[in-house]
């Protein structure tokens, strides 16, 4: 228990590292005459899915031009002078959360090369779990790499193939590739999306104006006023130029395996999955949460904001009131300078706030949707019965974290996941509430609309976090290559 044990003894010690952290958001269109504009207002839809760069790439007039910037979309985008630096009918552009790569510049997507047929830039959601291998390999064959990025390995292998057409390029590319991946691609005559043959990473396509987007979610077409047209498929390359639309499907078809997270956390709550609502899905998980372990309580508190959704359906089904009892502050920046212990210590309250006046003296049901670290949790629990909460029934509305994910998601190795290293009672102990209990993965499946649970032999999600089933190889983690086309071929 190397870092969980100290954890324990001083669970103060971490102020803002025991969340999941967003992965990345894509956003592309191709022929619309304000394609920059657009491209940012959908990026700032997608916000919630990175906030430590933002950037554009346009193509006009046998040039392209790129805007990569630190920080959050509206500090750059919202201003009309950076938008008229990127002319053109079409444009890509990629909010960041760094899973792989420091956060410095260089590593700022999209990333742009030019090739032997031309510029291409390209955005990735996700993470490549071969990408080292195959950086090592490219680098001794010859490579000049100019991030630290996997999506740059995209770049590399797209300008090595000797396939004769650009497409054909770029699908020689994804065959290599090993992991999660969504990808939007801008040449100087198409917009090109793609997505891994488990579809794990979310990419859909919309229409605005009779011109064709691609997005990482469906609120990002909603705030540009775009319809939904339809998922890209899993292993589904789209490319999309003057002559319309056209899909290439160059893996054999499996079974998809869409991240479960994203239903869970990542996905905006007015997005929709498959047609279905995120919010209703999580509303459903704090209902089977419900079913699963009821409390005798006076109210249910959600942690704000992932916690509201399945918060407000614990308490529907249950009978329980809801009740704000936690407000959040929006106000407060992850890079808040804290330059002591004793402020450090007060981190959490510069985010949340106990509502006095719905705690005291009341036995809440504390719900949230996960647990990392846990070290946020005994913050939480700590501000609530120091509000006056008699009694403090924590549930959690997924399952235990207990292993770390490869695929974009920013979890810690399993040594400091929480539950990978400590018993129910255990952890009870360490957060300091009453009770606590998580939703079971049949319970999450149940609420995804799979009344019989989890196929374990066919599950239809990825749900590595809490079953330990990778659905592909691990190349850099492992050092085992399993190319995860044949992984599922004897399932499909």
């Amino acid at each position: 228990m190397a870092r969980a044990g100290n954890l324990a003894a001083n669970p103060e010690s971490d102020v803002d590292g025991d969340r999941l952290r967003e992965e990345c958001g894509v956003f592309g269109i191709f022929g619309h005459p304000d394609a920059a504009a657009i491209t940012a207002l959908g990026l700032h839809a997608l916000q919630h899915r990175g906030q430590e760069a933002a950037g554009i790439v346009s193509f006009d007039a046998g040039r392209f031009h790129s805007e990569r910037r630190l920080g959050l979309v509206g500090d750059t985008f919202s201003d009309k002078r950076v938008i008229d630096r990127l002319p053109g009918l079409g444009a890509i552009g990629h909010v960041r959360y760094s899973t792989t790569g420091e956060t410095i510049l260089r590593n700022v997507q999209p990333l742009f090369a030019e090739l032997d047929q031309g510029g291409f830039a390209v955005a990735h959601n996700g993470n490549l779990t071969n990408g080292l291998s195959l950086r090592r390999q490219l680098i001794r064959d010859g490579a000049i790499y100019q991030s630290t990025s996997d999506t740059e390995v995209v770049l590399h292998l797209v300008a090595r193939s000797r396939k004769a057409h650009f497409i054909d390029r770029f699908v020689d590319a994804l065959r290599q590739l090993e992991g999660a991946y969504s990808l939007v691609g801008l040449t100087n005559k198409k917009l090109i999306g793609a997505r891994d043959p488990l579809g794990i990473r979310p990419l859909v396509i919309g229409e605005l104006d009779g011109r064709f987007i691609l997005a990482s979610e469906t609120c990002a077409l909603d705030i540009i006023g775009a319809q939904f047209v339809r998922e890209v498929e899993n292993g589904e390359v789209v490319v999309i130029s003057d002559d319309g639309i056209e899909s290439h499907k160059p893996f054999p078809p499996v079974q998809e395996r869409p991240c479960i997270f994203e239903a869970i956390y990542f996905a905006r709550p007015d997005s929709l999955m498959k047609g279905v609502s995120v919010y209703e899905r999580r509303k459903r998980m704090g209902g089977e949460l419900a079913a699963e372990a009821p409390a005798n309580a006076d109210v249910v508190i959600p942690v704000p904001d992932s916690g509201v959704p399945a918060a407000l359906g614990y308490a529907h089904a249950s009978g329980i009131p809801f009740e704000l009892g936690i407000i959040r502050n929006h106000y407060v920046g992850r890079t808040f300078i804290q330059p002591t212990q004793s402020v450090r210590e007060l981190g959490v309250r510069m985010k949340h706030s106990a509502n006095r006046s719905v705690v005291a003296g009341k036995s809440i049901v504390l719900l949230d949707d996960s647990i990392v670290r846990g070290t946020t949790s005994v913050k939480i629990v700590k501000m609530m019965r120091e509000a006056g909460a008699r009694e403090v029934h924590f549930r959690i509305s997924s399952p235990p974290i207990t292993h770390p994910d490869y695929y974009g998601i920013d979890t810690p190795q399993k040594d400091n996941l929480l539950a990978a290293t400590h018993s129910l009672e255990e952890m009870r102990a360490f957060i300091g509430c009453d009770t606590l209990a998580f939703l079971s993965v049949n319970g999450i499946y149940r609420a995804m609309g799979h009344a019989g649970g989890r196929d374990s032999l066919r599950p239809p999600f990825t749900d590595h976090c809490f079953t330990g089933g990778y659905p592909t190889g691990l190349t850099d983690q492992t050092g085992e290559s399993k190319q995860q086309l044949s992984l599922l071929a004897e399932a499909g």
